[in-house]
């Protein structure tokens, strides 16, 4: 255990340094790592004092190589953790409440003794504080533990459910990009996640269970009806392939492999725009696939046969419309799609994966329909960067839209001999720093340095 002044000390001198190194992999990221949770650490001391026992965090944000749009109907997904994550510093406290203080925003506040839905927080990241602690204690877990004057305000109920409600004081930062499709929320959650059960459940839930939270939170509270593909990359990290066939327990396989050995970069492009105002297009997605599952009384895609569908489209055509008959075509290929993916890269076939690659971005653009949104048809900078990438690498790389779409991101593989000229043309284009050359992250949601 640790205050905070011994914490900085013991950061700044190495002792972190085989934790650090094994989450952002490389001897020349130590140095710019330690200065950033010490620099998190001073930031904490100048708002809730230096007299704090503390411990430091880490979760990673994500990027989606395989699988657009099929986790939510129970798809397969490849992903992967990388190397941008939030951090924070957290301490106990004793007056039954979450503070979370994240740069740049204002402190998320969460008083423990009332966990339930608040449509005031609705689209704020106060919500997934709030609805991350609500499923813990749903499930069970205790927060934090009462004094006599906590006690004294804590309701009976909560009492007599035999809940200890604590709470804990952090301060945050993030390098994943907000809306920039490598989910910044989820990489918050799976933060949040981490500490409170470090604090509170004795590191008890596994990586799993801290993203079904996340997914939780951010379904229930936040108001966005994601999957748990963002959460679950984040959360586990390394390359993985998840499917979501059962998700109260899908199956997760690492994958084995190493894009630098093919000599290739993994860029993500960030072309603007931003994924807090496009709720109702990603809920459309996800509803009009399982509007196709409903008519055959199904709740999700996954559970129709695929030709069982097809033979139901001159049907189906005058009862949910044609884009919802495409966005479920886009996920019978997609899903099937995503085995081939893994299939390629454990044989060492690279050059079938790009092709598998770019066959997902057609499917996305053509038929999933979320390069952009209808509702803004002259904004289509994903579209814009897409055209300028094929142009720049056909023949030699590979490109896709990444993540949610509709605003946001590209996901590139670029051959290292094209690497300068490619991020040069980018931020050209799309403004300084707004192409990023990627680290595949081994480590998931993680304590860094222990309380």
């Amino acid at each position: 255990m640790a205050d905070m002044k011994t914490l900085k000390e013991t950061l700044l001198s190495g002792g972190y340094d085989s934790v650090l190194k094994e989450v952002y992999l490389y001897d020349d990221c130590l140095a710019q790592q330690r200065k950033r949770y010490a620099d998190v650490i001073d930031s904490f001391i100048n708002l809730f004092g230096a007299d704090r026992i503390g411990g430091l965090y880490s979760a990673p944000g994500r990027t989606e190589i395989g699988g657009n749009h099929t986790d939510h109907n129970h798809g397969r997904v490849l992903a992967a953790g990388i190397d941008l994550d939030a951090i924070a510093v957290a301490s106990k406290n004793t007056d039954h409440t979450v503070r979370v203080k994240s740069e740049g925003y204002r402190m998320d506040v969460v008083d423990l003794s009332d966990l339930s839905v608040q449509e005031k927080e609705t689209g704020h990241s106060a919500a997934l504080v709030r609805g991350v602690c609500a499923r813990f204690q749903q499930l069970g877990y205790r927060i934090g533990g009462f004094d006599a004057t906590t006690a004294s305000r804590v309701p009976a109920k909560i009492q007599e459910l035999g809940h200890k409600v604590g709470g804990f004081d952090a301060w945050a930062t993030s390098s994943v990009l907000s809306g920039s499709g490598l989910s910044s929320s989820a990489a918050y959650e799976v933060l949040v996640g981490n500490i409170v059960n470090h604090f509170f459940c004795e590191g008890a839930l596994t990586p799993i269970q801290i993203a079904k939270i996340g997914q939780y939170a951010e379904n229930v509270y936040f108001g966005k009806p994601c999957g748990l593909l963002d959460q679950m990359a984040s959360s586990v990290s390394g390359f993985v392939m998840i499917d979501f066939k059962d998700p109260s327990a899908p199956v997760i396989e690492k994958v084995d492999f190493d894009f630098a050995s093919c000599g290739h970069s993994l860029c993500i492009v960030d072309t603007g725009g931003n994924h807090s105002d496009l709720t109702e297009e990603y809920a459309a997605v996800r509803g009009e696939m399982e509007a196709v599952a409903a008519e055959f009384q199904k709740p999700v895609l996954r559970e129709v046969e695929e030709e069982t569908f097809r033979q139901g489209i001159p049907t189906l055509r005058n009862r949910v419309g044609d884009r919802a008959i495409l966005r479920a075509l886009h996920f019978y290929c997609e899903n099937k799609r995503v085995i081939e993916e893994v299939e390629a890269l454990r044989s060492g076939d690279f050059e079938t994966f790009k092709e598998k690659v770019i066959e997902s971005g057609q499917s996305s653009f053509m038929y999933n329909q979320n390069v952009y949104t209808p509702r803004l048809p002259k904004e289509q900078p994903i579209a814009l960067a897409l055209q300028l990438t094929e142009q720049m690498l056909r023949g030699k790389g590979a490109w896709r839209v990444h993540g949610g779409g509709f605003a946001g991101t590209i996901q590139a593989f670029v051959p290292n001999d094209c690497l300068a000229e490619y991020q040069a043309e980018m931020e050209r284009i799309f403004g300084v720093n707004t192409c990023y050359v990627l680290s595949v992250r081994p480590v998931g949601g993680v304590q860094i340095a222990e309380e």
